[in-house]
């Protein structure tokens, strides 16, 4: 199938859904946009200085770009005391960097792996590391952190409020010939499953699905979907590198 052919839906929450949209159709890939959630700030100012207050100097480790702009909104980051910031993919680097954090690390792999790869973290015995992201997710990061002997903090800046959509949206994607979907996290594609999988096989055996990750893949694979592609990034580039090399 080649890109021309394809009918994407990105199913990124609010606006960075529909700029990614918008993009691929101006590339000439029909693209929509249906959000499966929203975020809402989760962390309070005194929160954020309490957890600061127990690390006075640590290496921050922002996950996403939403981390990072639930955490500014709550306190601006030029108030955060740190001895360095690492960023797990460039979209959350230019995020820090637009808000005034200018020396942001990033892996080249951008993942927890790849943070964990980083030169930075190979010796962190008696350091205090903040790990700021929403509510839930992988603990690969926080768990080999402290086996390597590191003092490792969460701090939840936002969480995912799943939204309620119409029951036969499945039946209104087939109608408007959706063909390939995008999901960049595991809890995108386990929100698909549930919607999914009671229905016809088209959405299991015909229908692309393009994941930002091996991780992603696999587990896709796993739950029954036969065709996936994994586009080695959430950002817009690499999804649309992907899209449009088909």
């Amino acid at each position: 199938m080649t890109s021309s052919k394809l009918k994407v839906l990105i199913t990124r929450p609010q606006e960075k859904g529909r700029v990614l949209a918008q993009k691929l159709n101006k590339l000439g890939i029909a693209a929509s946009h249906q959000p499966l959630f929203s975020y809402q700030p989760l962390a309070d100012q005194s929160a954020i200085q309490q957890t600061l207050a127990l690390a006075p100097n640590p290496v921050l480790i922002f996950v996403s770009v939403a981390a990072v702009e639930y955490a500014h909104v709550t306190w601006p980051l030029k108030h955060w005391r740190h001895h360095s910031v690492i960023a797990v993919g460039t979209a959350t680097q230019k995020a820090l960097q637009q808000y005034g954090l200018e020396q942001v690390i990033c892996p080249g792999q951008h993942n927890s792996e790849g943070v964990l790869a980083l030169p930075a973290l190979a010796d962190v015995n008696g350091r205090e590391i903040i790990i700021v992201r929403g509510d839930g997710g992988r603990e690969l990061m926080a768990e080999t952190l402290t086996r390597r002997g590191a003092k490792v903090n969460y701090l939840e800046s936002y969480q995912r409020i799943w939204l309620s959509l119409p029951k036969d949206i499945p039946q209104q994607w087939r109608a408007e010939q959706v063909n390939c979907i995008v999901l960049t996290s595991n809890a995108l594609l386990e929100r698909i499953m549930d919607l999914l999988a009671p229905l016809d096989e088209f959405w299991q055996k015909n229908c692309l699905y393009i994941v930002a990750s091996k991780r992603i893949a696999d587990k896709a694979r796993a739950l029954g979907f036969h065709r996936v592609i994994n586009a080695r990034g959430a950002g817009d580039q690499a999804i649309t590198d992907t899209l449009l090399n088909l």
